[in-house]
């Protein structure tokens, strides 16, 4: 018999089944939303479809967190410069500051609609993550190529937006696979491919090796995943240190039996913004710690938790770290006092110096909440900004979070490029421009289509901000 297609997507694979028993003990799937944050965008801002946006700040310190794939044929792409991305696709560019609700809620329904067929998932961030269906078990290439267009189709009737899936015998393979399936795509590497499949891939696209291990590597003439995976694991591990290197060298060689499971909650909750003028004082610095403490408060009443632990993360301009910690003596939620506790870590920017970036973390999270017998003694700051004296708690590792930059662009004045705004008579809109006492919007949500966009004088009573939930409509 011949070969068959058994992938979809950027790089479709053909596998000759023949008359062999191609059913394979596990299966692992790697499910990662295409241009999540763009497409978000896209979704609940009908006018963007089609169009290049780049999701991020827009001043001189701006990074774009995310980029369709429209702004992606010009070479943009996540973590670069804003200024850069915009430089390269021209004045075609649409810059959206993030919206973090937005994409939290919809990430959510994802993998609740991801839940009512893989039970068990390990969500490694907004847009991702690892499954092991129970009903793959000793299943066929066929058979997981259909459950995986089933996904996709399941997340694109409950959310629109498109999910692109790959599939191995672990997570290593899965996640190479649903890269080359992406966009909008389906990749399936059965077991008795994966050898030949890895060995020509470039070392780097094995999980763990950076550009520290590739350059130390490619200097010993090892480019390909093959040529890794032919070393003496003794080799392997001298080359590239202990344990990692006899992971590395397992990995290469296909072997990858680490298990899919939900993540542990997590340690600390927090929320940062780099802003694009240095902070120079208290009277700046106050508000700054008063909005990373909202912000990381939502998404603690997300969580469910409470928090006992009060971090307050400054990074001054030479790069440098500065952490403060409150610990209260009772796990709350409550905002006020929870601020309070920021606020009083605060050291004055004319001291230590110029500081770009304000952060705001919760940690001893617990889901027993206690009341404080004095309230008023837990929200009293100093006016004078003494700091207690708590010892310094360092950050835990983890990512960082998805926060947009505080620049000036979209920090300053009543209306910006972006906002979420709701109008009386014409309902939810977002704001497309604004200056010279005018503000243009644009009316629509995700199950209207492109919107009509009016203009209005800045002082107009009837424009009002909204909650960009409201976009989800």
């Amino acid at each position: 018999m011949g070969a068959r297609p058994v992938g979809a997507g950027a790089d479709t694979q053909q596998i000759d089944t023949g008359s062999r028993d191609t059913r394979q003990r596990r299966w692992v799937l790697h499910i990662d939303m295409d241009a999540f944050f763009a497409s978000v965008e896209q979704l609940t801002r009908p006018t963007l479809r089609g169009r290049p946006v780049l999701v991020g700040g827009m001043g001189g310190r701006g990074v774009v967190a995310g980029a369709s794939y429209e702004a992606r044929v010009f070479g943009a792409r996540s973590a670069m410069p804003m200024h850069q991305a915009r430089r390269l696709v021209g004045v075609s560019a649409v810059v959206i500051p993030p919206r973090g609700a937005v994409y939290g809620e919809l990430s959510g329904q994802v993998f609740d609609t991801l839940r009512t067929r893989i039970p068990v998932l390990e969500t490694l961030s907004f847009d991702e993550a690892f499954g092991e269906p129970a009903e793959l078990a000793g299943a066929t290439p066929e058979r997981v190529l259909a459950f995986c267009e089933e996904l996709r189709a399941a997340v694109r009737e409950h959310t629109g937006l498109v999910a692109s899936v790959g599939a191995g015998s672990g997570k290593q393979l899965a996640k190479i696979a649903s890269g080359l399936a992406k966009p909008d795509g389906v990749r399936v590497i059965p077991a008795a491919e994966q050898d030949r499949f890895l060995s020509a891939l470039p070392v780097r696209k094995l999980w763990g090796i950076g550009p520290v291990a590739e350059s130390r590597l490619r200097a010993l003439g090892i480019e390909t995943v093959g040529a890794l995976a032919a070393l003496p694991e003794s080799e392997a591990s001298s080359i590239l240190g202990g344990s990692i290197g006899v992971a590395l060298h397992r990995l290469a060689r296909g072997i990858d039996d680490r298990p899919v499971a939900e993540r542990t909650e997590a340690k600390q909750i927090s929320a940062e913004t780099t802003y694009e003028t240095d902070i120079l004082n208290l009277a700046q610095l106050r508000p700054a710690i008063d909005a990373m403490a909202a912000s990381a408060h939502r998404r603690l009443i997300s969580d469910g938790r409470a928090a006992r632990t009060v971090v307050l993360k400054l990074k001054k301009t030479d790069m440098s770290i500065v952490t403060r910690s409150t610990t209260l003596p009772y796990a709350t939620e409550d905002l006020t006092t929870l601020t309070a506790a920021a606020q009083r870590s605060a050291l004055d920017p004319a001291e230590i110096g110029p500081i770009r970036l304000v952060g705001v973390g919760f940690a001893g999270l617990s889901e027993i909440r206690q009341e404080s017998l004095f309230p008023e003694l837990d929200q009293t700051v100093d006016p004078d900004g003494v700091v207690s004296e708590e010892p310094a708690l360092a950050v835990p590792d983890g990512p960082d979070p998805v926060v947009p930059p505080a620049t000036r662009s979209f920090a300053v004045g009543t209306w910006y490029p972006g906002l979420d705004v709701e109008h009386p008579e014409f309902g939810h809109g977002w704001v497309q421009g604004a200056g010279h006492g005018v503000v243009t919007v644009r009316f629509e949500t995700r199950s209207t289509g492109p919107g009509p966009a009016r203009t209005f004088p800045a002082e107009d009573p009837d424009l009002t901000r909204a909650d960009p939930l409201g976009s989800l409509r």
